[in-house]
């Protein structure tokens, strides 16, 4: 995740650098963790952590090198910070730590977070975190939450001050949270659950800037080209600042996100110093490959990672999951148009955290039906792809990599 500005919560990293300077360093004993760690989804329906020193090469096998995880109080949603990870368990009203120890998942310590769903987390420092999500059961009043990873204590929480749901919609999705100048921009829309397993979308991208500590809106702006701004990025990433500090974010219609598939998946841009997006910037990722898409991860130089799907490969929902119809193409955002197709198997699994850039080397896992699980690699500069790490036994998906540094 990108750092926010030294001008955005000057103070209060003043604070927290304070705090986190009296506390002791990390200790895992005689184990360090790996430099990689991989969430894993078994075909019997457990799930596995594992951690790795290496994803070019070499097998591993989940239900004897993992952790296996209570999925009763932990899903794919974790979030993995300097050999930690850390993760909302919504029936105890706890946030909590956790570190991998021999192959156990074991809490290290945790703090009460109460009717809260995380929608979205920004990493201000290397201690300190931001929560954006929506206060349950209802779903509908936009909060947030910051707190000291290091001694797991709340800094600040409350109500952001962003419209509820009104009129047919009765819930929302918080998509993006980036810092601008001294403020922070959130991008979000509204939903109607139309049964038990249906819901449609607004048709519209809200941009509402926040003024800190404060909360407070500034202004809103609103722009109908396209709807579901962002994604829920504890599962996905789908938005970045580049090295000029524009910031590019996926607007996501799709059936497995905004169920608007009549919109068209697009790239938008606010640019560096602006609150609202370009309104003579618009990428259509649906006119120009035909198919909407899931998930963007950037490369440098102004170009990214996205995740198509095939939408002549699945009947619906029912089957999007768990069919392999996902490709990957190689774009220029900067430009607004498409580079390559990447020469990899059909993937499978409709939301992943499933891209990970390490300077000019791109790990990208595939679920194939015909290919198996494996970690590819994709050198930016020669262009060559080729197979890497191969999860074997019970593995059905990789559900998630991410770096543990």
């Amino acid at each position: 995740m990108n750092s926010i500005s030294k001008g955005l919560f000057y103070l209060l990293l003043l604070s927290c650098c304070l705090l986190s300077c009296t506390q002791a360093p990390l200790n895992f004993g005689d184990k360090l963790p790996g430099k990689y760690s991989l969430y894993i989804m078994g075909h019997d329906g457990k799930e596995y952590l594992l951690e790795t020193n290496n994803l070019d090469s070499g097998i591993l096998v989940p239900e004897q090198e993992g952790a296996e995880l209570d999925i009763r109080k932990v899903d794919r949603s974790v979030l993995v910070k300097r050999g930690y990870y850390y993760h909302l368990d919504r029936k105890s009203a706890s946030f909590i730590k956790y570190r991998i120890e021999g192959r156990n998942f074991s809490p290290v310590s945790a703090m009460p977070l109460e009717k809260f769903s995380v929608e979205n987390y920004h990493w201000i420092g290397l201690d300190t975190l931001l929560l954006t999500g929506l206060g349950t059961p209802e779903f509908a009043q936009v909060k947030y939450v910051l707190l000291d990873t290091r001694s797991m204590k709340q800094l600040a929480a409350g109500d952001m001050d962003i419209p509820r749901p009104s009129g047919r919609f009765d819930n929302m999705s918080v998509g993006f949270v980036a810092p601008q100048r001294n403020s922070l921009l959130i991008g979000y829309t509204y939903h109607q659950q139309l049964s038990a397993s249906d819901y449609t979308t607004s048709d519209t991208t809200y941009v509402t800037e926040l003024s800190y500590p404060q909360m407070k809106a500034l202004q809103t702006h609103k722009d109908a080209r396209s709807t579901y701004p962002g994604g829920v990025n504890n599962i996905q990433s789908s938005a970045f600042f580049d090295a000029a500090q524009n910031y590019y974010f996926m607007d996501c219609p799709g059936i497995a996100l905004g169920n608007r598939p009549e919109l068209p998946t697009a790239v938008m841009r606010i640019n560096k110093g602006a609150v609202s997006p370009d309104q003579t910037y618009f990428f259509n990722i649906s006119a120009a490959l035909g198919n909407h898409a899931y998930g963007m991860w950037p490369v440098g130089e102004g170009k990214a990672i996205i995740r198509t799907e095939r939408k002549d490969l699945f009947k619906g929902l029912g089957d999007h999951y768990s069919t392999a119809h996902f490709e990957f193409y190689l774009i220029d955002v900067a430009a607004g148009k498409v580079i390559k197709k990447l020469a990899l198997p059909l993937d499978k699994g409709s939301r992943r955290e499933c891209v990970l850039v390490e300077n000019n080397t791109v790990y990208i896992s595939i679920n194939s039906d015909k290919k198996g699980n494996c970690i590819y690699v994709y050198d930016l500069k020669s262009g060559i792809l080729k197979r890497g790490l191969e999860l074997k036994g019970s593995t059905d998906f990789i559900l998630r990599i991410d770096k543990l540094n």
